[in-house]
């Protein structure tokens, strides 16, 4: 992690509370069709927007989750619940549609909290009432970008198809970050120092894609049992803030005051030898994997590098706080933020790309 200390509330700048829906170009588009992301689906986001009322939904606490329960005409309800698991077995079976007669709606919820403001889709099989839930969203270009990206680049695979303005997403599983800390963090069986290990590489992956805004409830943990206790992954589950916000710190976990137990964990139990081992591990894993998806990730970049996901007053803050920080005038020449997500990258991967051998990487990767 950077070395540099946490930003007290004062100075802090949070996020930004609304981000701007931009639209899939056409260039975007071709290629979420040429890469099958693209399909015809029988539910699109406005037909769920045909509510008639909603009910909020609280936690077992009695404390509002910002979602609420929407409650549809009969006749709308009909027709959203069989298009709704047909849409799920798009997303599971890409459209297999021979499993769905045991399957059903169990219900549908709405979140006005969210920039893309989803529905929770919720399908429960009849047959042994074990419930599953994926999510109807807008289809917003930098979440799309977001999504692909963390797909290429992570070690994570990720389900999601667009249509026209409708985005669908599969459930990431996980223990909610806050949720961990409050519920977790002081288990006696908690492995500290495998924990911290992730938190320094995912902060170190999301600086390297420009993934904002990963406060402790924007991703999940992941927990393996293994031989000696358990491992840990960390998981975005939110792609909203992909390469948005102009401020360099934004785009570094460790700087959220909602993760600073996490940031504690590391401060304890690594030093600065071992942070930056795990950083270089991280690098060398990223680099393999933009290696082996070198000409998507080239096409992508490419597309994003002419499509605007931004304001111009977060691309000139932007490049010029990651110029500074990497003392590299280089970045002050981007004009958009798919210039800058490039740029970066090839800052930050450069040295783990040139250790990987010349015949596994022929051409030019970014």
């Amino acid at each position: 992690m950077a070395n540099e200390k946490i930003e007290t509330a004062e100075n802090f700048y949070k996020p930004s509370r609304k981000k701007n829906i931009y639209p899939i170009q056409k260039e975007l588009r071709n290629y979420l069709m040429r890469f099958g992301r693209e399909l015809q689906l029988p539910a699109l986001y406005n037909d769920l927007t045909r509510f008639t009322y909603t009910l909020p939904i609280k936690d077992k606490n009695g404390q509002d989750t910002f979602w609420e329960s929407a409650i549809y005409d009969l006749r709308d309800l009909e027709f959203l619940k069989e298009n709704l698991v047909k849409n799920y077995a798009i997303l599971k079976t890409k459209g297999d549609y021979s499993f769905i007669n045991h399957l059903d709606v169990a219900g549908i919820d709405f979140c006005y909290f969210g920039n893309s403001q989803p529905f929770r889709i919720r399908i429960i099989n009849k047959f042994n009432d074990n419930q599953d839930h994926y999510y109807i969203k807008q289809a917003d270009a930098s979440r799309v970008y977001g999504l692909e990206l963390e797909h290429l680049l992570s070690p994570n695979r990720i389900t999601y198809f667009t249509c026209k303005n409708t985005l669908i997403e599969e459930h990431i599983p996980g223990i909610p970050g806050d949720k961990f800390i409050a519920h977790y963090l002081q288990q006696p069986d908690l492995n500290a120092i495998r924990l911290a290990k992730e938190f320094v590489k995912f902060n170190e992956r999301c600086f390297t894609h420009l993934l904002g805004d990963m406060r402790s409830y924007n991703f999940v943990v992941n927990m393996t049992p293994d031989i000696e206790g358990y491992q840990y992954r960390i998981r975005a589950i939110d792609f909203d803030q992909q390469s948005y916000e102009g401020r360099k710190n934004l785009y570094l976990p460790q700087f959220f005051k909602e993760n600073n137990a996490f940031v504690a964990l590391v401060s304890k139990y690594l030093n600065q030898e071992s942070i930056a081992q795990y950083q270089a591990e991280e690098k060398t894993l990223m680099a393999f994997r933009l290696s082996s998806a070198k000409y998507r990730m080239k096409e992508l970049l490419d597309i994003m590098s002419n499509d605007t996901i931004s304001k111009p007053e977060k691309i000139i803050q932007l490049k010029q706080e990651l110029s500074t920080h990497f003392k590299q005038p280089v970045f002050l020449k981007a004009h958009t933020m798919g210039q800058i997500v490039k740029m970066q990258l090839k800052q930050n991967l450069r040295k783990s790309l040139f250790l990987i051998p010349k015949q596994a990487t022929p051409g030019k990767l970014l």
